[in-house]
């Protein structure tokens, strides 16, 4: 008799319209840390691929990096014995970076670096010409030296870069009619300084090639050695990310299990509670 009597009180409880049952917050929230972690795997395995592409390019990079060193070196050769008179203040700023992100702040560091170089009255003169190579600079650079800013480039070193792209870089450089006095290239490793070429005797067309040729090696110099150093810079930011996906996917991981266990074992307590009411 008290079991039919509370049969029928269950009966004629019927469930209020709009109500939502009880574990269906906790499916919501599981199925959303199903989705995030479905979607989390995917970017590692994204950035995997990136780094293994990174550790490729970056072999190549450093062999051609060791092979643009010798032109770079050759330039200290020609012109170590030979100083100019005078110091020289208006330098022509070669700014190397890429077209290309997903690598740490090498970017960011180079314009850095360009900024303080130019802050330094001593040792540059601040209305010395800018010339950058790459959008990513480029842009960086463009809101607070568009003054100095007179030539830029892009689509160079999407591939290894090779010495007729440096060539053509210089050529424009010389036909364009910057006046400059020495040269100095900012890449992410190291800033270095080429001589005086227009401090010389150059009347004969010798002497003009020479210095064509020593400006298209230093320009050749700073563009293997960037390029390596974005690939390097590359294969560390994705391994970064990689880690960081791993950790996110273990964390996720462990709340969707707490979650789901919650959510049997309340699942557990109805039905136990539902049979001993019966």
């Amino acid at each position: 008799m008290f079991a039919r009597s509370s049969l029928g009180r269950i009966a004629s409880q019927r469930p209020t319209l709009g109500a939502a049952p009880q574990n269906a917050r906790n499916m919501a929230t599981l199925r959303e840390i199903e989705l995030r972690l479905k979607s989390v795997r995917n970017i590692e395995k994204i950035t995997k691929s990136m780094k293994m592409i990174a550790s490729t390019k970056l072999a190549k990079a450093q062999r051609a990096m060791q092979a643009g060193k010798q032109y770079g070196s050759a330039n200290s050769e020609i012109f170590q014995h030979t100083p100019p008179e005078t110091p020289s203040k208006r330098k022509l700023f070669v700014v190397v970076s890429s077209d290309k992100g997903l690598c740490g702040g090498i970017h960011s560091s180079v314009s850095k670096a360009t900024r303080r170089a130019l802050a330094e009255p001593d040792q540059a003169d601040p209305a010395s010409p800018v010339m950058v190579i790459g959008d990513k600079s480029k842009a960086q650079l463009s809101r607070v030296l568009s003054q100095n800013m007179t030539m830029s480039f892009n689509q160079i070193g999407r591939d290894i870069p090779t010495f007729a792209d440096a060539a053509g870089v210089a050529d424009l450089i010389v036909k364009s009619g910057i006046e400059y006095d020495s040269l100095r290239s900012l890449t992410r490793s190291y800033s270095r300084k080429s001589p005086g070429f227009r401090a010389y005797e150059m009347e004969d067309d010798f002497a003009k090639d020479l210095a064509e040729f020593a400006l298209a090696n230093a320009i050749y110099a700073a563009l293997v050695e960037a390029h390596a150093c974005e690939q390097s810079a590359r294969r560390n930011a994705m391994d970064n990310a990689s880690n960081n996906a791993k950790d996110m996917i273990n964390k996720l991981t462990l709340q969707y299990n707490r979650g789901r266990q919650a959510s049997i074992t309340n699942e557990l307590v109805d039905i136990i509670t539902g049979a001993s009411a019966l």
